[in-house]
């Protein structure tokens, strides 16, 4: 290669098309009762909405994952600029809910293709430990994007700014990530297997990669469900539900800066453990909770879900390092996924939860307010299946461990 590697301007840039990912999560998050009132939605078809914004993205890696040992990162990132530029400026001219669907797919499509570049790229950048670290830290910008959009977010409603400005200032860090990268040489992949796709595919029929597959799958929703639907559930709870997600997700992107010595220091699969334990504990404390109690318990669910994902991509990247940059995609992938099969289900749960409050006699916001809870408490069974699921990974790995010394 003539040109050297600049791996501090690659990093920073996926950093960038990691805040884009998460400026669109957290705006939507903060506009969706806007968009709800303006083209008459249902919170079932909201939930179709977001569910193409995950769905988007877990096409995207299927397609990316295995296309990256091909063309490389450098191709695979600017479909994820175009696919950005393209979903957000025509979601900003929607019409109503046919056209939300389709230019919140693009917007997907784009968070996905980011992920499935920057995640083996970054893999491919750094060895050992020096991985889960770099990986940690860039997945700190997901929390983090997501403070900026969401305070973003509740600034532009206070000014009385509509939801189409706010999905424009997500065009700001997609040109700044675009300009980062633009010229830059990039670097070959290093994945054991990684000359053979079919090599990756045998390593992903593993039991245990199949198994963090499907825990994939429920660490995602435990995460993404509560965040995603912050606003509809909690907005009766007495305290902001913007500013609730941007505590929470400030807190994990200080938790993912400093992930190193904590991940070191207990192992992955026991920081697996505990982060299902507090997940449980936060979403039911939220569920119970009013007033300044809401921040409380959402502290304690966002300790919980802090290292969920960052975590599962490092502890495949570290023990299954022959499902390559294709192994990275489909796990990420399936996240996305089953988080977006979820949406609508979700959407349904509250809106007959809703039914539920006004057979009971509440009225107005008790009504909200009890729908919103009870929707929390159906979400607590993901992050208890965790649980179990961890336990028994945890005891595996100690099992196997002994075994090996």
């Amino acid at each position: 290669m003539s040109q050297i590697v600049n791996r501090d301007k690659l990093f920073l840039g996926s950093c960038f098309a990691l805040i884009t990912t998460a400026m669109a999560f957290g705006i939507r998050a903060g506009v969706l009762t806007q968009l709800g009132v303006e083209f008459n939605l249902s919170s079932q078809e909201l939930g179709y909405v977001n569910q193409m914004a995950f769905l988007g993205f877990p096409i995207a890696m299927i397609i990316g994952g295995p296309l990256y040992n091909a063309l490389g990162p450098k191709k695979i990132i600017w479909v994820a600029f175009v696919t950005h530029v393209l979903g957000l400026i025509m979601t900003i001219f929607s019409g109503g809910f046919w056209t939300l669907l389709i230019s919140t797919f693009f917007v997907g499509f784009g968070n996905g293709t980011v992920e499935a570049a920057c995640n083996p790229m970054i893999s491919d950048m750094y060895e050992g430990n020096e991985k889960t670290k770099m990986l940690n830290r860039f997945h700190m910008w997901f929390p983090g994007g997501i403070v900026i959009g969401s305070l973003l977010s509740q600034f532009m409603t206070s000014a009385n700014m509509g939801w189409q400005l706010q999905i424009g200032a997500i065009l700001v860090p997609a040109v700044i990530y675009a300009f980062l990268f633009f010229g830059q040489a990039f670097p070959a992949s290093q994945d054991e297997g990684a000359v053979s796709t079919g090599e990756n595919f045998k390593a992903m029929l593993s039991p245990l990669y199949i198994f963090m597959l499907a825990c994939m799958a429920l660490t995602a929703i435990s995460e993404f469900g509560p965040e995603q639907w912050i606003g509809p559930i909690l907005g009766k709870a007495g305290a902001s539900p913007m500013i609730i997600l941007a505590l929470v997700t400030g807190l994990m992107a200080v938790g993912r800066y400093f992930a190193g010595p904590i991940v070191h220091s207990i192992n992955p699969t026991g920081v697996l453990l505990a982060s299902a334990i507090f997940a449980t504990i936060g979403v039911v404390l939220m569920s119970q909770a009013t007033g300044a109690m809401v921040y409380v318990s959402a502290v304690i669910f966002a300790i919980g879900v802090c290292y969920f994902w960052p975590t599962m991509i490092g502890f495949v990247a570290e023990n299954l390092p022959r499902t390559g940059a294709f192994g990275l995609s489909i796990m990420g992938g399936m996240g996305m996924f089953s988080t977006s099969i979820f949406q609508p289900i979700i959407g349904a749960w509250l809106d007959g939860e809703t039914a539920k409050a006004a057979e009971a006699g509440l009225t107005g916001d008790a009504a909200e307010l009890a729908a919103g809870q009870a929707t929390l408490q159906n979400m607590a069974i993901f992050p208890i299946i965790l649980i179990a699921a961890f336990i028994g990974l945890y005891l595996y790995k100690r099992k196997n461990a002994t075994v090996h010394a």
